[in-house]
């Protein structure tokens, strides 16, 4: 058994971010501005989009995403119940219901199957989740949404980088909400990104970001902007610092080193627990390249004398930091006491929860550290087996 305690994640900084952060800092620009703009052109240009506009959380970029589209108050968006706070959270906002979607079979993403006999005339919009940086079928999804009037908003939080049929994810809705938090593939320490093609929605989230400001009010206070602005829109808070896009040059020029690290950590999760029939691997599909944000790892608590709980106090006690993904939203009191949901409401939802175990997966994982993870499962397994 470990010594330490090995924490569930932790972020993956380099000298170049380092330096980038000090030089923004010596060059007196902090908050929005020239490195912001650059981070915006570069990841546009990553996921292949036409616009990105970066901004202090996904949560703000989810947010910003439904405006664009005209959520208003009395409408409905589909949300899947199995994910964090902020999807559905950010409907509220306006004053419109989420209602939510239980989880396709064995998997953790909404059930697409339920979609069109949730749709009501006042729905009006489609949220899907890519959880653990899986994509849903993204083109059974458009179709269902195009043929019934309504707007996709994806929450790719997890999802730099993954891809859909050979496209990278940021491409496929009609606005896509990225995460750089601090426990994200990429990060800036609090941050986020919105892509579009569409650019009316790009206009109108850049706008809204900053206080409902007029086109590049981030711009007047340099020696080529002008003092002049006007309130278009009353709008919010919502822009990314020059401080955190630093961060996130270096970042992004280091996705795909950090992403095959990832890779290797999830294959040696697989060949560890593939043959324990106490375990289901994560899902995956074969239209879907994940972005292996979490490791999703699920009991079968029928061959074992110990539940989910339980097998997480082993792990704590082993050294082995953990996490659970997700509490499913009907099963809070706000959702849970405002729709009078029970956690059969969403059986399957509620069922993964039951099982579901989220083991380390970061690039600063050592080689000893991804042992250390598989002896701990195998020796907790080992010894509880019915």
């Amino acid at each position: 058994m470990r010594s330490t305690f090995l924490p569930f994640f932790k972020p993956s900084i380099g000298d170049a971010e380092i330096n980038e952060v000090v030089e923004t800092l010596k060059s007196g620009w902090l908050t929005t501005g020239p490195r912001t703009k650059q981070f915006e052109a570069e990841f546009a240009d990553f996921v292949g989009a036409e616009y990105a506009i970066a901004v202090n959380s996904a949560t703000a970029a989810l947010h910003l995403g439904l405006d664009a589209v005209g959520v208003k108050q009395g409408d409905e968006v589909l949300v899947p119940t199995y994910t964090f706070a902020a999807t559905a959270e950010v409907v509220t906002y306006f004053g419109a219901t989420p209602v939510l979607v239980d989880c396709a079979p064995g998997e953790f993403n909404l059930d697409l199957a339920q979609l069109e006999s949730l749709i009501t005339p006042r729905t009006k919009a489609i949220l899907p989740v890519d959880i653990a940086g899986e994509t849903p079928d993204m083109d059974v999804l458009m179709d269902i949404a195009a043929r019934h009037n309504l707007k996709v908003v994806e929450d790719a939080a997890h999802s730099i980088p993954a891809k859909y049929q050979g496209r990278w994810v940021g491409t496929l809705a009609d606005l896509t909400a990225f995460s750089f938090y601090a426990n994200k593939n990429i990060t800036t320490g609090e941050g986020g990104m919105l892509t579009t093609d569409n650019a009316e929605y790009a206009e109108r989230a850049r706008i809204m970001s900053l206080h409902g400001i007029s086109k590049d009010a981030w711009n007047r206070f340099s020696a080529s902007g002008s003092w002049y602005y006007e309130v278009l829109q009353p709008g919010f808070k919502y822009n990314m610092t020059d401080i955190a896009a630093a961060l996130g040059l270096h970042q992004l020029k280091r996705c795909f080193e950090m992403q095959q690290r990832r890779e290797s950590i999830v294959k040696q999760y697989d060949a560890a627990f593939g043959s324990m029939p106490e375990l289901e691997l994560p899902p995956r599909q074969p239209y879907s390249q994940s972005a292996w944000h979490l490791y999703l790892l699920r009991l079968h608590p029928e061959y074992l004398k110990i539940d989910r709980n339980t097998f997480l106090e082993r792990l704590k006690a082993a050294n082995i930091g953990f996490s659970v993904h997700y509490i499913p939203l009907h099963m809070h009191p706000y959702y849970r006491e405002r729709f009078n949901f029970t956690p059969e409401s969403f059986p399957r939802a509620a069922e993964n929860y039951r099982r579901v175990v989220t083991l380390p997966l970061y690039p600063a994982m050592t080689g000893q550290d991804v042992q250390d993870v598989i002896e701990a499962v195998q020796t907790i397994i080992e010894e509880n087996r019915v």
